[in-house]
């Protein structure tokens, strides 16, 4: 994604975990827009980003969906709480290793009808695939699983 940020020539942020901004890596991941995260306290996160979010508006955060190194029934849902929580939109990107392409989707506003947005955001997802096609994870929160 910071490919294709650079490319669109889009000024970014992006999440990664704590562990990567450690020893020398910290301040190259910084200058790349990195911002750490604790995933012992992942409910501080969004508290946190809103708080940068209202600093500056201009702003663009990338938020990777989970389930590319283990398994996984569900995505995490922080992107759509930060959503709620800002108003900003949701711009779907995606890495197809299958076809090898990559690229960004449409920009949705989350309407805070979880089970509606989330449906849009399967379609769209359908029949893309990452890196380890065999960990994919069907875009779902956990809680549709309750309103299911």
């Amino acid at each position: 994604m910071l490919a294709i940020a650079w490319k669109l020539d889009i000024s970014i942020r992006w999440l990664g975990k704590r562990s990567l901004f450690s020893g020398w890596r910290g301040p190259v991941m910084r200058f790349l827009g990195g911002i750490p995260v604790d995933r012992e306290a992942p409910g501080d996160v969004v508290g946190g980003l809103v708080d940068q979010l209202s600093a500056d508006p201009s702003l663009a955060v990338v938020i990777t969906p989970d389930g590319t190194r283990g398994p996984h029934t569900h995505w995490k849902s922080g992107f759509y709480r930060l959503a709620e929580h800002t108003g900003m939109p949701v711009t779907l990107g995606y890495v197809d290793r299958p076809t090898r392409t990559t690229g960004l989707g449409p920009t949705i506003s989350i309407t805070g009808d979880v089970a509606a947005d989330m449906a849009r955001i399967r379609q769209f997802y359908q029949d893309k695939s990452g890196f380890r096609p065999d960990a994919r994870v069907e875009p779902r929160l956990r809680s549709e699983y309750r309103a299911d």
